[in-house]
């Protein structure tokens, strides 16, 4: 049996709606199926205050085995780098996550923040925010860019904001069932199984991306026209399986008519949310996407654009859908 503990740091509690939302498998799986023993997690711990604490503590001192630490928000130092922005049980969360990440065979982040900073990280930072091993696309983060858990691991990086329930449930299910050394991490310790593809694999508008008729006003069909040109999708620039793997088993952001907002990258959220990128697409000269998509440079990209929309066919320009 596998013991698992839960914190939340960074104020976030996103991801641990999400996890309860888990179907394949289900939280409730994890624990009669998988024999996962859930010490304590923030919605479904029945220990609180005093008896909570002397938990924590028996964890952080290693009287009580922690197999799996699971940490989902971003971690804060501030101010001066005592961490005392964010206090739990008596101590600064900070302390708590160092502590029991050295106790801890592996340690999990779920999420953005707790990957790589998030939102919370956003320029200025107020709160010295940062993720267990990045801050951002930079290694390092709060426990160093050398830190290996006691199985030998750095942090395992399951990113989104939040992250898949049921991404969360089956990398739980692997590290739990002795399968760590069958998950194969990218750069930026994310699982490759999900984050090797992108967003855009899956997407119901593909069609409309491959001709470039865009949609250009929000309203116009929940599935009409692609989202990349106008409001800043970044679906061809994120890894996800979002459009593979679908959210309640049945959507996903880009197929609702909500543009990808990349919450899987380090760089998230991009632009540092200044006023005029949320939902646009950044441009140069107000024409040339100042991103495009991975793999393609802006002369290939603009010179296959340019053809596309002189040879697409009548339908890409109406809605094919009837909901």
């Amino acid at each position: 049996m596998s013991s698992v503990l839960w914190f939340q740091g960074g104020a976030c509690s996103g991801n641990t709606m999400s996890f309860l939302n888990a179907e394949e498998p289900t939280v409730i799986d994890l624990i009669t199926d998988f024999g996962l023993d859930l010490v304590w997690h923030p919605s479904l711990g029945l220990e609180t205050g005093a008896t909570a604490r002397s938990l924590f503590w028996d964890c952080a001192r290693g009287e009580r085995p922690v197999d799996i630490f699971v940490f989902e928000g971003s971690v804060i130092r501030g101010p001066g780098g005592r961490g005392t922005y964010d206090v739990f049980a008596d101590r600064p969360m900070q302390d708590w996550v160092r502590d029991l990440a050295a106790q801890a065979q592996v340690v999990v982040a779920v999420g953005d923040c707790a990957s790589f900073g998030g939102l919370p990280a956003t320029a200025p930072n107020p709160t010295d925010s940062t993720g267990l091993q990045f801050h951002r696309r930079d290694p390092g983060g709060f426990l160093g860019a050398d830190f290996r858990s006691r199985a030998g691991l750095p942090v395992v990086n399951i990113a989104g904001c939040p992250a898949h329930p049921d991404w969360i449930t089956q990398i739980l299910v692997a590290l739990a069932t002795g399968r760590a050394a069958d998950i194969r991490l990218d750069d930026l310790h994310r699982p490759q199984t999900f984050f090797t593809s992108f967003t855009h694999s899956g997407c119901t508008r593909n069609g409309y991306f491959e001709y470039k008729q865009s949609t250009v006003a929000f309203g116009e069909g929940t599935r009409q026209g692609c989202l990349f040109y106008e409001f800043g999708c970044r679906g061809p620039m994120t890894h996800s399986p979002c459009n593979r793997i679908l959210w309640n088993r049945q959507s996903s952001k880009t197929r609702a008519g909500m543009p990808c907002i990349g919450c899987t990258e380090p760089e998230f959220p991009f632009f540092d949310l200044a006023p005029g990128t949320v939902f646009r697409t950044q441009k140069v000269a107000g024409v040339i996407p100042r991103e495009v998509p991975e793999g393609a440079g802006h002369l290939s990209y603009l010179g296959q654009a340019a053809a596309a929309r002189i040879g697409a066919p009548s339908w890409s320009k109406k809605d094919m859908f009837v909901v």
